[in-house]
């Protein structure tokens, strides 16, 4: 039996070593050189191409390379008995958090003024925002969420958290699904960490941004396709937001011709907000291997009716 790597737009081979150093005995591939198609019996995912899971008949699970799923759960020609995984992993949870803290941060202090104001020559000092006056609402409390919250609490921030159904997070004050406008209208800062499904596609929208307090600003580290861009360029012109952070697209990498590239009031990151390390993951891809190997339940198992 083997352990099969698939992606259109990454390099697995990082991967593939990292399992062979933890378990040498492992027969780990990568798609498309798939040597005994048969033999396939664990997939792991990122961005592949449909139509290609389904061929592998012997198939018994499938886990993305990350923590989010909306190209497995969206993948239609997967047999709906194969159970869908998912990474997750301290490493990850302890990037994101602190990628939300320092652009947080960044926002307070005013710091994207500066970047400008050194271009350009210019010492004006600017009156930072108080930590007292400024709510930072992360909207998703999964691992990556509640992660981020606790640490920006600990930080010495005012955090609000939203998700579906109430969680409890220490230092943090949380509402859960029917109370989302009260979450948005005492939330200064917008940290988007949502799962991308049906429900949330360009959630990030006008609507949404009338409904926040003022000064408002966004983080988007989820995904690019919860954000409806042409609402967002609006609502930056009109300074219903201030500024925005984005580290995810819809088409990644950006290309060079989006309007977001020339926006002082937009800071562009390449999707490194969280990056999956090889190691770590081959460990957590290797224990759910061997889980399928003998029956048992895998770890972070996804709810493919709630897309995450």
């Amino acid at each position: 039996m083997s352990l099969l790597l698939i992606s259109q737009n990454r390099d697995m081979a990082p991967f593939r070593d990292a399992i062979r150093r933890a378990d040498a005995d492992i027969d780990t591939e990568i798609w498309p050189d798939v040597q005994f198609p048969e033999r396939v019996l664990f997939a792991v995912a990122w961005n592949h191409p449909k139509q290609v899971l389904h061929q592998y008949k012997n198939l018994k699970a499938v886990s993305s390379l990350g923590a989010g799923v909306d190209h497995l759960v969206s993948d239609t020609t997967l047999p709906p008995e194969i159970p869908l995984t998912r990474v997750v992993t301290a490493s990850l949870a302890d990037q994101m958090a602190d990628f939300v803290l320092m652009s947080v941060l960044n926002l307070v202090r005013r710091s994207h003024d500066y970047f400008l104001q050194q271009k350009r020559v210019n010492w004006t000092v600017q009156p930072a925002y108080k930590k007292s006056d400024m709510t930072t609402g992360i909207l998703g409390l999964g691992e990556l969420g509640s992660s981020s919250a606790k640490k920006l609490a600990r930080a010495g921030f005012h955090v609000t958290g939203w998700s579906r159904t109430k969680k409890e997070l220490s230092g943090v004050e949380t509402y859960s699904e029917s109370e989302l406008d009260l979450f948005l209208s005492g939330t200064n800062i917008l940290v988007n960490l949502l799962p991308l499904t049906n429900d949330t596609e360009g959630i990030l929208g006008l609507n949404l941004f009338k409904k926040l307090k003022q000064p408002a600003f966004l983080l988007n580290a989820a995904r690019g396709e919860h954000l409806t861009e042409e609402d967002l360029i609006y609502a930056l012109d009109s300074h219903i937001l201030q500024h925005a952070v984005l580290d995810v697209f819809q088409t990644e990498p950006l290309p060079d011709s989006h309007p977001f590239w020339n926006r002082e009031s937009v800071t562009i990151t390449p999707h490194i907000a969280s990056v999956t390390d090889p190691d770590e993951t081959a460990l957590l891809l290797i224990d759910n291997y061997k889980r399928v190997l003998s029956g048992q339940s895998l770890r972070f198992t996804v709810d493919k009716m709630k897309g995450y």
